[in-house]
């Protein structure tokens, strides 16, 4: 008869051994195959040591893919985090009490659509002769008009705004949740005491966020730095470099360039950086309390 103290354990052992082959494997076997050298269409292996992760270091290409990652992860915390805070203290407002059912589900309808269906949206938005040029020259402001998605210099800002529009409503709805559990008492009190909406906010509304805020801002940093499909969708990484993303690199050089092997380093450095982001939220803010 087995011990009523090993059961809990082989409850657990399905789901470990499913973990263990779709994880951690694979996990172990990308770092091994990032010291070899092979492509998608051979089975010879060439072991080559550290030379792969030599020529991340010296590759141009992947410096200006880190770069616009790190871009995207600042203006995804600004818009996202912030943005997505203040609209779900204004939508739980008394004022906007009566209309913020409706107001969540028309933020959050764009996270339920798919990445394509969105990204054909913004390519009609975004060309020529699309509906934001045609509301610039509408408004007087024709000399800003251009090539969103062709010219390098705003392309990435253009494919991170439509980012933004998509996440924003999932994020609004972990600090909605968050603000619900925050005792109405506490408003009442604050209002008796004469503080304003802002005060309110800021003094009250924000510290007793915090956790969310932060458990937000690691989801947020770790999908900024894993970003593929908007920019596979929108540019593919173009004009030339200019949204390459390190996503969009891993991909080029896996199934386009058929360098499996330096595909395998950039995964490696990708699963670095969410791990020390991962790290950072639960050590050093030491959340999960609740």
């Amino acid at each position: 008869m087995v011990s009523k103290k090993i059961t809990p354990y082989l409850f657990l052992v399905p789901s470990l051994i499913l973990v263990c082959l779709f994880i951690y494997y694979p996990l172990i076997q990308n770092i091994k195959y990032s010291f070899y050298e092979w492509n998608t269409f051979s089975t010879i292996k060439e072991f080559i040591g550290i030379q792969n992760y030599q020529k991340l270091l010296e590759d141009k290409i992947f410096y200006q893919s880190l770069k616009n990652n790190v871009l995207y992860a600042i203006i995804s915390m600004v818009f996202q985090i912030g943005g997505g805070l203040v609209i779900a203290a204004i939508l739980e407002d008394t004022v906007f009490k009566r209309f913020s059912t409706t107001f969540r589900t028309m933020y959050f309808i764009p996270v339920l659509i798919s990445t394509s269906v969105i990204g054909l949206l913004f390519n009609f938005i975004y060309d020529p002769e699309g509906l934001l040029n045609q509301f610039l020259q509408l408004i007087g402001l024709g000399s800003l008009v251009t090539g969103w998605l062709g010219n390098s210099e705003t392309a990435i800002y253009a494919v991170i705004a439509m980012s933004q529009w998509q996440s924003i409503g999932y994020v609004m709805m972990l600090f909605i949740v968050a603000i619900q559990k925050i005792p109405p008492t506490l408003y009442e009190a604050a209002v008796l005491d004469g503080a304003s909406k802002i005060q309110i906010f800021f003094k009250l509304t924000v510290p007793m966020v915090k956790e969310t805020m932060i458990v937000a801002s690691v989801i947020t940093l770790s999908g900024a730095f894993l970003v593929f499909n908007q920019v596979y969708i929108l540019t593919n990484g173009g004009p030339g470099q200019a949204t390459e993303v390190l996503g969009t690199q891993l991909f080029h050089s896996a199934f386009i360039n058929g360098d499996m092997g330096y595909a395998s380093t950039i995964a490696n450095i990708i699963f670095v950086i969410t791990l020390i982001l991962s790290f950072l939220q639960m050590k050093v803010f030491k959340t999960g309390k609740e």
